[in-house]
């Protein structure tokens, strides 16, 4: 019979625990419900549908300069062709990281597909920037008076 009060002397009242801070182990839920993944997914989809409009447009128009006028010379057509390509493949590459963020199951994938990404887009602008360089430097050198 000792024991047991023991045991409940050691045991603490709730009213011993006001103003004592207690943590409480909690890992909160982060997994996106459905219903948004496709209301994301419909609207990454419209903005594809919006891009590629946007892209045929320009292309359009990019030709229609091109045709018109010898303005260009070929080092600033090859030029205007690269940073349009570039434009379009990084656009693209955004859209696509788009739709696998929309169709995430919880937050730590979104953060590993944007990270993954963001690897993948430097790499990719600095090899673009590379490409610019060589251009402009090609340009320069064709530019330059025959002696």
């Amino acid at each position: 019979m000792q024991d047991i009060f023991k045991l409940a002397d050691n045991i603490k009242s709730p009213e011993s625990n006001i103003g004592k801070t207690q943590t409480m182990q909690y890992s909160p839920d982060l997994e996106i419900p459905s219903s948004f993944r496709e209301i994301a997914t419909r609207s990454v989809e419209q903005a594809k549908d919006a891009y590629i409009r946007f892209v045929d447009a320009t292309r359009q128009t990019q030709d229609m300069v091109s045709k018109s006028t010898e303005v260009f010379t070929s080092g600033a057509k090859e030029m205007n062709e690269k940073v349009l390509g570039f434009a379009e493949t990084n656009a693209k590459a955004n859209l696509d990281v788009a739709s696998r963020i929309a169709q995430a199951r919880d937050m730590k994938e979104i953060f590993e597909i944007q990270s993954q990404f963001a690897r993948t887009q430097m790499e990719t602008y600095a090899q673009q920037a590379q490409e610019l360089a060589r251009i402009m430097a090609t340009s320069a050198q064709k530019a330059q008076p025959q002696t």
